[in-house]
């Protein structure tokens, strides 16, 4: 079991940038593939980045390649989402979760989500 607390949202103006930290409950996180998802309202949950226990491996959204960053201390037991250039389109809740291997679509834990909200 992996408890997850996403925190970092707010208001952000078009441009602007925010860190997403999720921090996990337990050490075991360190074993586990982490991703990002987000949902805006009335839409879809998208798909966002996800990286591999190690965090050597990533991989991200075609919406977000180039503007987001995802990475992860295990030391803290903490995953990040650096986002960068944002656009009223990634208004959204965002999510992260954990996955027992990097590559599965079906992820066990998840976080509460926090909101982010971008500005014109």
């Amino acid at each position: 079991q992996v408890q997850l607390v996403e925190s970092g949202g707010g208001l952000v103006q078009a441009g602007g940038s925010l860190r997403l930290s999720c921090a996990a409950s337990s050490r075991t996180f360190s074993s586990y593939a982490m991703g990002w998802f987000r949902q805006a309202p009335g839409k879809e949950r998208e798909f966002v980045a996800v990286t591999s226990a190690n965090g050597i491996i990533t991989s991200y959204g075609d919406s977000v390649k180039g503007r987001f960053t995802i990475s992860r201390d295990n030391t803290q037991n903490t995953g990040y989402l650096q986002m960068n250039s944002l656009k009223r389109e990634d208004t959204a809740v965002y999510y992260c979760a954990v996955a027992r291997v990097y590559g599965t679509r079906s992820f066990d834990y998840w976080g509460q989500g926090t909101q982010v909200t971008v500005s014109s």
